[in-house]
């Protein structure tokens, strides 16, 4: 495609983006052109191509047929579901660079761009806008094949874990009714031993995939030194975060569990504070028991859950909640620095110009004098 308006040589502010609209069966494309100097733009056509290996290849050459071949070219696409997996995969390969975007930031884009129109058509386009305009975007690294590996186990323990939990109602409410059917009963029984079977299974080639990386290993028995902290609670964050590869900061890992807390305010009304829970949902599911644990027999946890529970005795899951948060931050701090769980070891914490004690409440600082202005109960005032 040749711009309609003119592109100079060696131009820095010269972006080109392909943005990808994917569904199960097809996937919408469009390749648009812009000048942030200039602020200006134009796009193709969208063309459609089928989810599949051969479809990709077809993407590849139209976008290299199309996009101007002296400047780089990008794309980008929104997570949806597990269909974007094998293009983003299969980009990556060929050394493309992929920026993937949740679907409220592209729609929160749309609306400021004032577009209403919500198509496969348009979305592949305003996602190849917001690809050229939006410096901010990181590129997208597809996980180590073991953390792949070891996310896929855990899951399956979250899910199957609720089908025991199913089957164990249903046998509880049957085997109380009057008259239960011995057949039907022991069938129920056999699924949980089944089940059970399966999940013992599913933990020794958890084990023995970790077993293959001695450093990975190290660090796993190492954060498991948090009392409350199970095997199984570690592996899945690691495996949720993938190793904490693009994780820089404690704030950045708190938003990405969704346990970042957030303020409403409106006018006179005090500021209600919640967690977002705009984020992965497997890890605060992983942490909800070890976070019950540790209140109870973690002693730093406990005497921390309590001082909490005391301000807000209406709400203990406010305690909780502030505790899983607490212990997904000592698992990353424990994987980064090396050592291991020291319940006797206390102190504050800098995040950016605030500081929090160790209590969880948050101390604003003023700038001007060094000293603190106010004190702000920084827990997450919300539930799972």
């Amino acid at each position: 495609m040749t711009p309609d308006f003119k592109v100079g040589k060696d131009n820095k502010w010269f972006r080109q983006c392909v943005g990808i609209d994917i569904a199960k069966e097809k996937f919408n494309v469009c390749l648009f052109m812009y000048d942030i100097a200039s602020d200006m733009g134009c796009g193709t056509k969208s063309v459609e191509f089928k989810n599949t290996k051969r479809g990709f290849n077809q993407l590849v050459k139209w976008a290299r047929k199309e996009c101007l071949k002296e400047y780089p070219l990008t794309f980008i696409m929104e997570p949806t579901g597990v269909y974007y997996e094998p293009l983003a995969y299969h980009l990556c390969k060929i050394h493309q660079t992929v920026y993937i975007v949740m679907p409220n930031k592209a729609r929160d884009f749309c609306n400021y761009e004032g577009i209403k129109t919500k198509t496969d058509e348009m979305d592949a386009r305003c996602l190849a806008l917001l690809g050229c305009v939006n410096r901010k975007l990181t590129p997208w690294q597809p996980p180590k094949p073991i953390f792949r590996e070891l996310r896929q186990m855990t899951r399956f323990v979250e899910e199957i874990q609720k089908v025991r939990t199913m089957l164990s109602n249903h046998l509880e409410a049957l085997t109380h009714s009057a008259e239960p059917v011995d057949s039907v009963v022991r069938h129920y029984e056999k699924l949980i031993a089944d089940i059970d079977k399966q999940l013992q299974a599913n933990l020794k080639n958890i084990k023995a995939k970790i077993a293959t990386d001695k450093e990975l290993e190290e660090k796993v028995e190492r954060i498991c030194t948090i009392k409350g902290m199970g095997y199984l609670t570690v592996v899945a964050i690691i495996a949720e975060t993938n190793g904490f590869n693009l994780i820089t900061s404690r704030k950045q890992l708190a938003s990405f569990a969704g346990l970042d807390v957030i303020a409403s305010q409106s006018g006179n009304d005090d500021p209600k504070h919640v967690i977002s829970k705009k984020g992965n949902t497997h890890i605060r599911r992983a942490l909800y028991w070890p976070g019950i644990s540790a209140s109870r027999f973690n002693p730093q946890m406990k005497g921390m859950y309590g001082r909490i529970c005391k301000r807000n005795p209406k709400v203990k899951m406010i305690g909780i909640t502030a505790i899983m948060r607490k212990m997904l931050l000592l698992t990353f701090t424990l994987w980064k620095n090396g050592e291991t769980y020291d319940e006797n070891k206390t102190g504050t914490c800098i995040i950016d110009k605030r500081t929090v004690d160790e209590d969880g409440r948050l101390l604003v600082q003023d700038c001007a004098n060094k000293k603190v202005a106010a004190v702000i109960d920084s827990q997450p005032h919300g539930i799972v």
